[in-house]
């Protein structure tokens, strides 16, 4: 056993001498991780004390389960799950589909040209910032914006739609929907041009017709994929995009726009209660690990594909 180990360490060091360039190139983004995401870690034992700035996190008193106990035993802590998971589940369900069927209608284009075209003009929106997205939203949806110009000259009363409470949710999903599904199709374009050319002429030559094709051999193909893709987003369940969020929110709409990630930004930074919005993102984060393993779990036990 001994010399097992010793032989693995000499290959490991020859292989890290041979190919040191590679190894180099990891530092920069471990580094970023390690500064990023891990060493703020520290910082999370004050969900669990009364956190005060002039005696630091440890001297701060303890206070247990205090803070989670507090958020959700309060009066917002329905309505914020409520919105944060209904905006979750609404972009899930809604946005599954889109960068599928663009991918497949592409991978079917036999002209360059357009193929091209489209993808430049669906991949355009995702680099767009979320503060001009919002502007776009805003100048289109206002009053005096090009959807109400319409309304009325139908003969019907403008709609304030950003002022509307019940329309939040579908706003900012479809504008999420229009911004991503170009950029998402990326990864369901590879899986296609991975599946084996061999496959369509067999189902060609058997007389399968395109849709046919599509349906037995791309869907079967792009599947895992899917999948897989499906349980990374949800491990966002609770976590909406803030920036988007707060910037379309306002005093007529925020019953079905304000979510959790809203609620820890006022609590964190206006209140200046940093136990408690603390406490709410670890809750958070928790959370969404927990139903990502089980979203995991369940599609290894009915497809056998999964994350680990």
């Amino acid at each position: 056993m001994k010399k097992t180990n010793i032989i693995l360490r000499r290959q490991l060091k020859t292989r890290i001498f041979r190919h040191w360039q590679l190894y180099l190139l990891l530092i920069v983004p471990l580094a970023w991780v390690a500064t990023f995401r891990y060493a703020p870690m520290y910082g999370l034992q004050i969900a669990f004390k009364d956190y005060k700035m002039r005696v630091g996190f440890w001297g701060s008193e303890w206070a247990g389960l205090k803070h989670f106990k507090m958020f959700i035993g309060s009066y917002y802590f329905p309505r914020l799950l409520g919105n944060t998971v209904g905006i979750s589940l609404y972009s899930m369900i809604v946005g599954f589909f889109p960068p599928i069927i663009l991918a497949v209608a592409l991978n079917e284009c036999r002209n360059i040209w357009f193929k091209k075209t489209v993808q430049m003009i669906t991949y355009a929106p995702y680099f767009l910032s979320t503060v001009v997205v919002v502007g776009i939203l805003t100048q289109i949806l206002s009053t005096n914006g090009i959807v109400n110009s319409l309304i009325t000259s139908l003969g019907n009363e403008a709609v304030s739609f950003l002022g509307t409470a019940s329309l939040f949710k579908s706003i900012y999903v479809f504008s999420g929907i229009w911004q991503s599904t170009g950029y998402n199709s990326i990864i369901y374009l590879a899986a296609l041009a991975g599946i084996n050319p061999e496959l369509h002429e067999v189902a060609y030559i058997d007389g399968a017709n395109i849709w046919q094709r599509i349906w037995h051999v791309d869907i079967p193909g792009i599947l895992p994929t899917a999948i897989i893709l499906f349980i990374v987003s949800a491990a966002s369940l609770l976590n909406v995009g803030f920036e988007k969020v707060y910037l379309m929110q306002n005093p007529l709409n925020i019953s079905t726009s304000d979510v959790i990630s809203t609620y820890t930004y006022r609590m964190g930074l206006i209140d200046m209660n940093y136990s408690l919005a603390t406490a709410v993102g670890l809750f958070q984060s928790v959370v969404s690990f927990v139903f990502m393993l089980a979203v995991n779990h369940i599609a290894k036990k009915l497809s056998e594909v999964s994350l680990w």
